[in-house]
């Protein structure tokens, strides 16, 4: 029967053009070398390599065991490869869901950066915004859950990101942009543009004005922030933004921002965490996302300290 070693025997005789040499490169003593050979010999009947030629040629036989070695051997190595990066944790799936629609501005760079380190992870995201994504993390219908509301779930843990500020966000012209104060009464007066979720997960919302009993005049809704954007520049509505979405947009003049201080003297500031399954970092490539999380944490607070 052709077996593995046979295979590699035949290429490392290609290669070296000799017993002694090729045996030392197999770490084999020549003896052995040629008991491999003999064997091959009495199972096809034929000499497959002659030995007395220098360098030694190989019959028609030994060619196409050799043709079979150049094809085998290379998926062998492949397999063998791949099965060394499963068992320890360097291959795998990550899916991803997001409560925060402007939470992929940030999170595609980095995902970016670890694809470089784990190349043979494959990343996904879960469709949709889920009604009760911390319940369907437990149970593993997604891996990772950017959320700003961690709930206590067992076998659940939250690594907290970094923390942002809910900002207000008006037209250029809007009275509101040179007012000494602004309250909540004022908002409510606007219509509030914002994305499709349920209004408890909105941070205007849970924090200003279902708090005071008050619901805007009107809620007109968009999945795209830059079209959320143009509806606020455009003077159609107001907005409440993450600091790292409003900044972008503010400096390039179309939008001015304003502190909710109506909610607190600091503003309306949030944490956004990263939750996931307590099992899960038990995979190093698992582990190495929760690694790459942290540093762009730390490095985030430093930048904005």
């Amino acid at each position: 029967m052709i077996e593995l070693r046979h295979l590699k025997t035949l290429t490392a005789l290609r290669e070296h053009g000799s017993l002694v040499a090729a045996a030392g490169d197999l770490c084999l003593t020549p003896s052995a070398l040629s008991h491999q050979l003999r064997e091959l010999d009495q199972w096809f009947g034929v000499e497959v390599v002659n030995r007395r030629s220098r360098p030694v040629s190989f019959s028609n036989v030994g060619l196409r065991l050799l043709k079979l070695a150049d094809d085998v051997l290379p998926q062998v190595q492949i397999a063998q490869s791949d099965i060394t990066r499963i068992v320890h944790g360097q291959t795998g799936r990550i899916i991803f869901s997001s409560e925060c629609h402007s939470c992929f501005d940030w999170l595609m760079p980095l995902l970016n950066q670890y694809r470089i380190q784990y190349p043979d992870v494959d990343l996904d995201f879960a469709s949709g915004f889920e009604a009760n994504p911390h319940e369907l993390l437990q149970t593993g219908e997604f891996d990772l859950l950017i959320t700003a509301d961690p709930i206590a779930l067992k076998g659940v843990e939250y690594f907290p990101v970094f923390e942002y500020e809910s900002r207000l966000v008006l037209s250029n012209t809007h009275p509101l942009v040179r007012a000494q104060e602004i309250t909540v009464q004022e908002l409510a007066e606007e219509t509030l543009v914002t994305y499709p979720v349920d209004k408890h997960r909105l941070d205007i919302m849970s924090r200003l004005f279902i708090p005071a009993n008050i619901l805007p005049k009107q809620i007109r809704t968009t999945d795209l922030t830059q079209m959320l954007i143009q509806l606020v520049a455009s003077g159609r509505g107001i907005a409440a933004l993450p600091d790292w979405v409003v900044n972008e947009y503010e400096q390039k003049g179309w939008v001015t921002s304003r502190r909710l201080d109506c909610v607190a003297p600091e503003g309306l500031r949030r944490t956004l965490y990263a939750g996931y399954r307590t099992e899960e970092k038990q995979k190093d490539y698992f582990e190495g996302f929760l690694k790459q999380l942290d540093r762009f944490s730390k490095k985030r607070a430093q930048y904005y300290t």
